[in-house]
């Protein structure tokens, strides 16, 4: 599935599907960007947004292994729908650092989806923690990965 239909394929994401151009970075979602020489410039949105989507998909794991409920795994999938609208609506990025996130964003997208239609397993899971793993080796976040315990 192509990034653009990942992003129609959320009712949540569909407006910003119209706002942000994603079928230009459908390519780019279909494999891992490479990391770049320099890893690309961070804004607040991205950070917060990021810091947001680990922590669902923390409690998504949590869910997959049979520790939450379906409530909380619908709070964590509201947690990913929001941070990734944010992400869109105000994140300035240059453009292969915005295709590259877009990559990484539609990993969440599609776990997302499977976890609003009740199939969120380990399939799922993988490419999301795998972006979550990418991250920091594409983008300059210097808190990434420090946590307020």
């Amino acid at each position: 599935m192509s990034a653009a239909a990942a992003v129609s394929a959320s009712p949540a994401m569909a407006q910003s599907a119209a706002q942000h151009d994603h079928a230009a970075h459908a390519a780019h979602a279909a494999h891992d960007a490479p990391a770049p020489a320099r890893r690309w410039a961070t804004d607040a949105p991205l950070r917060a947004g990021m810091r947001s989507l680990a922590e669902a998909t923390e409690a998504l794991d949590h869910y997959q292994m049979g520790h939450l409920d379906d409530t909380q795994r619908d709070n964590a999938v509201a947690r990913i729908d929001a941070a990734i609208q944010d992400m869109f609506t105000n994140c300035k990025l240059a453009p292969e650092a915005d295709a590259a996130l877009h990559g990484l964003l539609a990993k969440f997208i599609l776990g997302a989806d499977a976890a609003r239609a009740g199939r969120f397993t380990k399939a799922e899971l993988g490419p999301m923690q795998e972006s979550l793993v990418q991250y920091p080796q594409l983008f300059d976040d210097p808190d990434w990965g420090k946590h307020a315990d």
